[in-house]
């Protein structure tokens, strides 16, 4: 092919002509919240996680008002009851007939022997207590005090770390000690020192929790803030005269919600653990109120007579677990894709 053919102009036609054409976007432009949400809906395990997370807080708020008996309402004449629900009753390959199959392999409808007209569909305690009340009820105060972290976190660790980041120096140094400290304290030794001042419950707990839970998200932010506050538009903010306070909150902060809203989400599965764990050696919530992890505790002693008072709370806090974690793992490669690396 000789040079004149390579030169000539029938080879580098423009696809578009019209020179308006040309510079119009195809595409609508798409803000970082859109991305970040085209991104998660792609990942089919984030968005069953956050489906399981919305049903499951609708049930811890309307639950317990669901089922016609109250959580804390005493009936030893129905204690120890199996599950139960009306139009399954019959069904006998499911587990909610009202049946109580004995080590000896008798099977007895408790509910005829003990001539019971009440459904209840999780069963009852050794009280007789409503299940499904009191593991909704537990749900609600589970999620109470996952939330409680995740706002502390949102709070106080991010307002702690971007000040002493931005500050650096002799603030930062300081400040820094004082985590130090905080975190050198195990967890345990702060509640049980709550306990010793105020009494066993939710109180001592959310004392607990503002005191320790926050620290971890204070690192992260003061690193961030270390990497920010080089930016040029930091530097533009300060030049035109900026106050630290609005170049901090309304600057630096926004361009690290995608890292803050990740830590807050992993957050939120530690501080249910940790809950469940403090009532489960009974350092937690007292009677009557419930949260997952006593009435697991409770249905541990029964679990080999009574399976269902153990089996039903410790489905749904699993569910919990695993939803808050997968959520936050798709959030994470939504709102930073190079994280995924």
């Amino acid at each position: 092919m000789s040079q004149i053919e390579l030169n000539s102009q029938d080879l580098f036609k423009p696809t578009v002509t019209d020179s308006k054409k040309r510079e119009e976007i195809s595409k609508p432009s798409l803000s970082f919240w859109q991305d970040a949400w085209l991104r998660v809906r792609k990942n089919k395990g984030a968005i069953v996680s956050l489906i399981m997370i919305v049903l499951l807080t609708i049930m811890a708020l309307v639950g317990p008002y669901m089922s016609s008996h109250s959580f804390d309402k005493q009936n030893t004449a129905h204690s120890n009851l199996p599950p139960r629900i009306q139009g399954l009753e019959n069904v006998h390959w499911l587990p909610f007939d009202g049946v109580r199959t004995f080590k000896n392999g008798k099977e007895v409808n408790l509910y005829e022997q003990k001539n019971i007209k009440d459904y209840y569909w999780f069963g009852t305690d050794s009280l007789g207590r409503d299940q499904f009340a009191r593991v909704w009820k537990g749900t609600q105060i589970s999620l109470y005090i996952a939330f409680l972290a995740a706002l502390i976190d949102m709070v106080i660790g991010v307002t702690y770390g971007a000040i002493s980041g931005y500050y650096g120096g002799r603030v930062d140094t300081f400040m820094q000690r004082i985590i130090e400290i905080i975190m050198g304290i195990p967890n345990l030794i702060v509640v049980i020192l709550m306990i010793l001042v105020l009494k066993p419950g939710i109180l001592s707990i959310t004392v607990a929790l503002t005191i320790t839970s926050w620290t971890s998200m204070a690192r992260v932010v003061r690193g961030q803030i270390l990497k920010l506050k080089s930016q040029e538009y930091v530097l533009a903010s300060k030049t035109l005269g900026a106050g630290n306070a609005k170049i901090i909150f309304k600057h630096m902060l926004p361009n690290m919600f995608g890292v803050i809203i990740i830590n807050a989400m992993f957050t939120i599965p530690n501080a249910i653990f940790f809950e469940a764990f403090l009532s489960f050696i009974g350092l937690g919530l007292q009677e009557p109120l419930a949260s997952l992890g006593t009435l697991i505790n409770s249905g541990f002693g029964n679990m080999h007579v009574f399976p269902e008072q153990m089996l039903f709370p410790a489905i749904i806090i699993a569910i919990i677990m695993v939803a808050f974690n997968l959520a936050a793992d798709g959030l994470r490669d939504a709102l930073d894709p190079k994280m995924r690396d």
